[in-house]
């Protein structure tokens, strides 16, 4: 894996500190993703901290799978997020799972209940939330609140044993319903589900809520710091209520970070969900998704994706990175990286009439300019080529270097040629084009020195390879596509999003290229074979065009 960089920030700050003064002696952290769907860009960036923290520091860093709905969640998506941290980069010390913890989660809340300090609730969820009150009203108390000790015992026992049906009762901890943190208004810890679990079976039909889960499974695996997202700041006086009522004596240390806010996106997995159910994407991993496997099959290169991380950086207060950053990062990536080769996309039949009938010869040019290292590869010319259609003009406008009657141009790597002439279909298209080409300029220079301003790119007709090539673009067509609601985000979709081209040519070298292989498309861009791609069939996935077009 190439070397992470990693920028100080303040929650290195805040480690050095306690690391100072004595409050800790280690570092562990962990990324508890919930399997309930598909990881996204957001996600990479809580990967990137909670990994690169443990990594600074010597420590460690778990994989926790937080599974405690099991309604929403499956097999599926464990094994997504295992492949997309894998990705990423990144090596977890060890994958567990709240679920693992549910023997020692059922023993806390049964302690909260001996201490008075947790009670069985009759109320809907509806009339919980009614009795809340607002964020400057405080809420009222249960009429179960009181309910003593004994009674709570046996009621979640019967909860526990299936005698209630879902929704009918729940556990909740007893706090202060007048508190100005409304999260701390006695939350429901405990809510009955008859489930099949993924890990657990039937074993269980009550299942931890994830506030009442989350900092004990925490304090459980000796976490040392829980980083997490700056929605869960408010979170955060429950969560060390949760362990000093159960009694830790050294409790994680919680520090909140900005997510990760992107234009043009929606990070949702509710949303994403909703966008594959619906056929509006071909999965989780249509290359116009911003989830990690949608950005992996478009072609983003993993160590883009943590340069642009690095880039944006660790701050405390939310903001919206603007998508163009993250395209920049995979471009430069790329630039660097990517094999060149040619690629015509909408082709354009042009014959060398002076050149030899039947005769092919090899040119060698350069794998990748900017690393010599690589070497050369070998591109065929012959007397019929093909070439883009709009690189061709019958009356071109001004500043127009092309092909066009009359004009000398230069064959990438080859020859230079002069449009004589054209062939038209009875609806006036042009079918083919006639040229001549001046033997004295091979590789593309003139000893005479004379001066041609259009360089264009080609294929052989003897050596090509016909392929599909898919143009995406992003998904959305304004910055904020929840702009009006978020019921309404499907109506800012970009209705030209994907172009699929049939019929497309790329030179012979390409037959043997394989999933995932990343090449520059001289003058196009850059692509990279897609997972639908067969033996007799190539599929090109667009990752980047080779400038920013947006503002």
């Amino acid at each position: 894996m190439d070397e992470i960089k990693t920028n100080s920030n303040f929650i290195f700050d805040f480690i050095d500190e306690d690391l100072a003064n004595g409050v800790n002696t280690r570092v562990q952290t962990r990324f508890p993703p919930e399997p309930n769907g598909y990881l996204h860009i957001g996600h990479a960036k809580a990967i990137t901290i909670d990994f690169t923290t443990a990594e600074k520091y010597g420590g460690i860093c778990n994989l926790r799978l937080d599974d405690t709905n099991p309604s929403k969640e499956d097999v599926e998506y464990v094994d997504a997020i295992k492949e997309d941290i894998e990705w990423l980069g990144f090596k977890w010390n060890e994958v567990l799972y709240a679920s693992s913890y549910f023997d020692f989660l059922y023993e806390c809340a049964i302690k909260l209940i001996k201490k008075g300090k947790a009670y069985v609730c009759d109320l809907t969820a509806e009339e919980i939330k009614e009795y809340r009150g607002t964020l400057t009203e405080p809420g009222k108390e249960s009429p179960y609140r009181n309910r003593s000790i004994e009674e709570n015992l046996d009621l979640f026992a019967r909860m526990t044993a299936g005698e209630f049906a879902n929704g009918e009762k729940t556990l909740r901890a007893k706090i202060d319903m007048s508190s100005p943190n409304i999260n701390m208004r006695d939350p429901v810890i405990y809510r009955i589900a008859h489930v099949t679990h993924h890990q657990t079976g039937d074993k269980w039909c009550v299942y931890p809520m994830y506030d009442f889960a989350h900092p004990l499974s925490d304090a459980r695996e000796n976490v040392t710091y829980s980083l997490c997202s700056l929605e869960f700041e408010n979170h955060r006086p429950l969560y060390d209520w949760f362990i000093n009522e159960i009694g830790f004596e050294e409790p994680p240390r919680q520090i909140e970070f900005a997510r990760l806010n992107l234009n043009y996106c929606v990070t949702s997995k509710r949303y994403n969900l909703e966008m594959v159910q619906k056929g509006i994407v071909d999965g989780w991993d249509d290359p116009r998704m911003i989830t990690l496997c949608g950005m992996r099959r478009r072609g983003y290169p993993a160590a883009a994706v943590r340069e642009f991380i690095n880039r944006i950086g660790v701050a405390k207060a939310d903001s919206v990175v603007d998508y163009g950053l993250i395209e920049a990062c995979v471009r430069d990536n790329l630039n660097e990286n990517a094999p060149r080769a040619m690629a015509v996309m909408r082709p354009l039949k042009v014959v060398i009439d002076n050149y030899p009938e039947g005769q092919s010869e090899a040119i060698e040019v350069e794998i990748n300019p900017l690393k010599p290292e690589l070497g050369t590869r070998t591109v065929h010319f012959s007397r019929e080529i093909f070439v883009e259609r709009d690189d061709f003009m019958v009356e071109p406008p001004k500043k127009y270097f092309r092909l066009f009657p009359g004009n000398e141009v230069r064959l990438k790597s080859a020859y230079l040629v002069t449009c004589n002439s054209w062939e038209t279909d009875d609806e006036g298209n042009v079918t083919c084009v006639h040229c001549t080409y001046d033997p004295e300029t091979k590789g593309g220079d003139s000893p005479d020195g004379r001066k041609v301003k259009g360089t264009i790119h080609w294929v052989s007709a003897s050596d090509s390879v016909p392929c599909e090539i898919r143009l995406y673009d992003r998904l959305f067509n304004v910055e904020n596509p929840f702009m009006d609601g978020k019921e309404n985000y499907l109506t800012h979709l970009n209705p030209n999003s994907l172009e699929i081209l049939e019929g497309c040519l790329v030179e012979g070298g390409l037959k043997d290229a394989k999933c995932g292989d990343a090449f520059q498309f001289m003058r196009q861009g850059y692509f990279c074979v897609d997972k639908n791609s067969t033996a007799d069939k190539l599929v090109f996935n667009r990752t980047v065009d080779l400038k920013s077009s947006w503002k």
